[in-house]
């Protein structure tokens, strides 16, 4: 059942005043600090996860902070869920006018090999979340984005989806699968008035990506990055509230890319380039990635 939480704080307007939100993935990492941005910045916000308790967590927090939000379990790859989440969304506040597509099957990528280790159920499954769960979410929200005048919907692409890797095959497809269908929906809405970008993350310190990386595996991403500080959930949040925002009211169709400089350089960077006397970084390979900017 669904739950909402309002503290009915009179705070000053934001740039979400009056706006509806509904996060996907919301109840950590990414998500969740889109949500919790959005509602800093005065947005009702409808808190979608398949994990219900962490749903409810991020919401209370909403709550607390800023005033209302709802929580909503759902497996966006249901499409009868993803129609019951957006019904009751619009039901609870009247419409949709911001969607963020951040939902993904990251319990899966373990089992993400190269193609010929691949189990097609890992292939079918990811793609039943992350794609075609993106598009259920997109169609649901796109009519109510129509019937308020227009919208803005920001899908949480990858890295991953922009360039090739040893496994991760599905992940990868899917995300550049998205990145096509974020510039389909941009073309084929953009004069309904809905603009629809894309965010390609590359490496973002959430709590799940800190329990699996070992200090060996983050010194071998750190050699690839340009910046020495580690990636947050909230950098990438303050790209999506941009994204969402009348701020960026001509910018649709695009890939956005925050990854610290990691896909912005020759494969040599990482050695010295063409001038090994200019290695950026005499003791890369030992140094830590700086916690605090």
């Amino acid at each position: 059942m669904p739950r909402e939480m309002n503290t009915n704080r009179d705070d000053t307007m934001g740039r979400f005043e009056g706006k509806v939100a509904v996060v996907t993935g919301a109840g950590a990492g990414i998500g969740k600090a889109c949500a919790l941005a959005i509602a800093r910045e005065g947005g009702r916000v409808v808190v979608a996860d398949i994990d219900d308790s962490a749903a409810t967590a991020c919401t209370a927090q909403i709550a607390a902070e800023t005033g209302h939000a709802l929580t909503l379990a759902v497996d966006i790859a249901d499409a009868q869920a993803v129609a019951a989440l957006f019904e009751t969304a619009e039901r609870h506040f009247g419409g949709i006018d911001l969607l963020v597509n951040n939902a993904s099957a990251m319990h899966l990528t373990p089992r993400d090999r190269a193609i010929l280790d691949l189990d097609l159920a890992v292939w079918d499954q990811t793609m039943a979340t992350n794609l075609r769960g993106t598009l259920l979410c997109c169609r649901q929200a796109i009519p109510r984005m129509i019937a308020r005048g227009g919208g803005a919907i920001v899908n949480m692409s990858s890295c991953q989806g922009l360039s090739g890797d040893t496994a991760l095959t599905s992940y990868a497809a899917s995300k550049a699968a998205m990145n096509m269908l974020s510039t389909s929906l941009a073309t084929q809405y953009g004069r309904a008035q809905i603009r629809c970008n894309a965010v390609a993350p590359g490496l973002i310190m959430t709590e799940r990506l800190l329990a699996k990386l070992d200090e060996r595996l983050q010194r071998q991403l750190h050699r690839h990055q340009l910046l020495a500080h580690v990636g947050r959930p909230e950098d990438v949040a303050a790209l999506v509230v941009f994204l969402l925002s009348d701020d960026a009211a001509f910018i649709t169709g695009q890939v956005v890319c925050i990854d610290g400089g990691m896909l912005a350089h020759l494969p040599t960077y990482a050695d010295g380039g063409n001038n090994p006397a200019e290695r950026p970084v005499d003791s890369v390979d030992e140094a830590p990635f700086a916690q605090e900017r």
